[in-house]
């Protein structure tokens, strides 16, 4: 039996000497507990999502001088953390100086592992190179290093050899992703304990939220322990980490699983912690008392936790504190207000609505309850009077032929004036107002309209922060009656805004007083933009054909069943909704998506670096002009 702490510790991006001050104290804290280790997650000292930081040698001579720090701390306490490790005698494939993801153990104010290793540390042998990942970037493999020194990896992936009282214990050091080697080739802790006695897995790693990430890696770590029958820790971070267009939150969960594959130990979620347990090195365990209960992770409680969660930390790195929040009476403009009047407290919110001629006593009736519901102060500022000087200076300028003098007049359309008042609510009266208030402004934008460019650009599309941007409209709705029941325990959200029909009310064919609003039906675009976008193996239009004409479309979206029939009268409908939103989401949508703001994820892939997009050409494939000529065929026949 070994007692071990698990530091699931805040970590900071880019900040290794608050991070190692932080770690400095749950050593303490570990100590205190009279624990014979603690283990800190992957990158512990420098943070993970760093971009090209990774290339500044004053800020690796740091992490160095840090992690120096802690390894002196190891004198009563045996400390297993990450940081990077430097070779500066070698270059990496980029020319630069050779920086490994890398495992400590420090023992005696000293590392340990260097005597069957090339370095003292472990350096990590999987690296991710998918979603926010970009591994291969600045860190140099055990592949490669294998590769270089003429050896296997089977030979470098050595346990490393700590000593505990009188019992020395062979530790498997495995970082993140050697942990899910199911789609690689080389298989870390196949290749560990089939070739050596371990005693101790250790897993350290640095693993952003993902809604129903945690159960599938419960499943996953838990079968590791029972094959190999060993004890396996898992150590992870909390905090906000970002790649520049996406936020990341982390949530820790850091879990201890027994040689039988039960779970002995479970740590808060988004919650920096100490936790101690008493670890059987064989055998089965329990759960103990003050554990905390393992629940879902793809639930709306979690969802808004990571969503409230993500948007504070976001808040308080950018050292924000107040927030001008622009709301319709619609449903994505409320659920951003009651999110950040969570976050921030009422007094630091100031909503305001903007009416044109065109919106609704009955939306802007509901923008002034929701103030009122949540305490927030309100303004009204009309904005058709600037609309009208803006459409009256374009409709009145004459446009010069220098070479010929000729004149000529512009031709504004009405779908111009909608996004004219969408860019006069945003560049203008939301900008000034912040400006004026002391803060930002939001972008209330969710995926489905994100997905097809449904926003203006540098209108409700800009703001500080995208923080509904990874939830499809189904989802919004979820965290609405999640934010009365659950958070505020009363209708803060009107239930009117609810039940209203989606609109944004820049033209009388927009009146949601006659039922009219967006084109996009939610209940049917929410799932086929989410098989375009989230989908592992991405659909296409292809996929979409197919499934359509083997009458499966709805099984396969998962939407609700002959939603298709009962929207599309005939197969022309079908492919003409289809072609309409894919030739969006490949083309325009891509330009505003690459200028929107950052937006905070909570999915399995996000937009931003999560979802790497060039600006191309829309394409349709062969196989999908084939299946649109039979479809059509049949249609004809019919």
């Amino acid at each position: 039996m070994i007692r071990i702490a698990l530091g699931q510790l805040e970590v900071i991006p880019g900040r290794p000497d608050l991070n190692s001050s932080a770690m400095l104290r749950m050593i303490g804290e570990a100590r205190n507990q009279q624990a014979d280790m603690i283990i800190f997650p992957e990158m512990s000292i420098p943070g993970y999502l760093l971009g090209d930081t990774w290339e500044q040698d004053a800020f690796l001579r740091d992490c160095e001088y840090y992690g120096q720090q802690i390894i002196a701390a190891s004198n009563e306490i045996t400390i297993l953390f990450g940081n990077v490790a430097i070779d500066w005698t070698k270059r990496g494939d980029d020319g630069r100086v050779r920086k490994f993801n890398a495992f400590h153990v420090a023992q005696q104010g000293k590392l340990a592992g260097g005597d069957n290793f090339p370095y003292p540390f472990r350096i990590k042998t999987l690296h991710a190179n998918y979603r926010e990942f970009d591994d291969t970037r600045h860190f140099f493999s055990l592949r490669k290093l294998a590769a270089e020194l003429h050896t296997t990896v089977d030979q470098l992936l050595q346990p490393v050899q700590i000593t505990l009282g009188n019992r020395v214990l062979s530790v498997g050091c495995i970082l993140c992703e050697d942990g899910w080697s199911d789609d690689y080739f080389t298989k870390p802790i196949d290749i560990l304990s089939q070739n050596h006695s371990i005693d101790l897995l250790v897993n350290i790693s640095s693993s952003p939220f993902t809604l129903g990430k945690n159960n599938k890696r419960n499943r996953v770590f838990s079968k590791e322990a029972r094959d190999i029958n060993t004890p396996l820790i898992y150590v992870n971070n909390v905090g906000l980490q970002n790649n520049g267009k996406t936020v990341y939150t982390f949530d820790g969960c850091s879990t201890v699983y027994c040689p039988d594959g039960e779970i002995a130990a479970y740590c808060s979620p988004f919650t920096a912690q100490v936790l101690t347990i008493d670890v059987s090195l064989s055998g089965s365990c329990h759960n103990l008392p003050d554990t905390t209960a393992i629940t879902a992770d793809n639930t709306i409680d979690r969802l808004f936790q990571a969503v409230s969660y993500g948007t504070g930390k976001f808040l308080q790195s950018i050292g924000m504190n107040r927030v001008v929040i622009g709301v319709s009476g619609g449903i994505d403009s409320a659920v951003a207000a009651a999110l950040y009047t969570h976050v921030l407290g009422p007094e630091n919110i100031l909503l305001v609505n903007m009416p044109s001629l065109y919106n609704s006593e009955t939306t802007k009736g509901l923008a002034a309850k929701l103030a009122e519901n949540l305490g927030c102060r309100y303004v009204i500022i009309p904005i058709q009077p600037s609309v009208d000087l803006t459409l009256e200076q374009l409709r009145t300028a004459s446009l010069v032929n220098p070479r010929t003098g000729e004149t000529s007049k512009l031709t504004v359309t009405g779908f111009m004036t909608e996004n004219l008042q969408a860019r006069d609510r945003s560049s203008r009266v939301l900008a000034g107002l912040a400006a004026a208030f002391g803060g930002g402004f939001t972008c209330n934008a969710n995926k489905c309209e994100l997905t097809v460019g449904y926003s203006t650009l540098y209108g409700d599309q800009a703001g500080f922060l995208a923080a509904l941007a990874d939830l499809w409209k189904y989802q919004v709705y979820e965290l609405a009656h999640y934010f009365n029941t659950a958070v505020y325990h009363r209708e803060v959200i009107p239930q009117q805004t609810i039940t209203i029909v989606p609109s944004a009310e820049l033209s009388f064919d927009q009146s949601v007083d006659e039922g009219k609003g967006d084109p996009l039906v939610y209940p049917y675009h929410d799932y086929l933009f989410r098989a375009f976008m989230e989908y592992w193996n991405r659909a296409t239009p292809e996929d979409i054909l197919l499934w359509y004409q083997q009458g499966i479309l709805e099984e396969k979206l998962g939407c609700a069943p002959n939603l298709a029939k009962q929207l599309f009268a005939t197969p022309t409908a079908f492919i003409d909704d289809l072609e309409r939103w894919w030739k969006l989401y490949t083309g325009l949508a891509v330009a505003k998506r690459i200028q929107a703001p950052p937006v905070l994820a909570v999915s399995r892939r996000a937009y931003g670096f999560d979802h790497r997009e060039a600006q191309n050409m829309t394409y349709f494939t062969k196989r999908y002009q084939e299946l649109k000529a039979e479809l059509l065929r049949g249609e004809s026949y019919v």
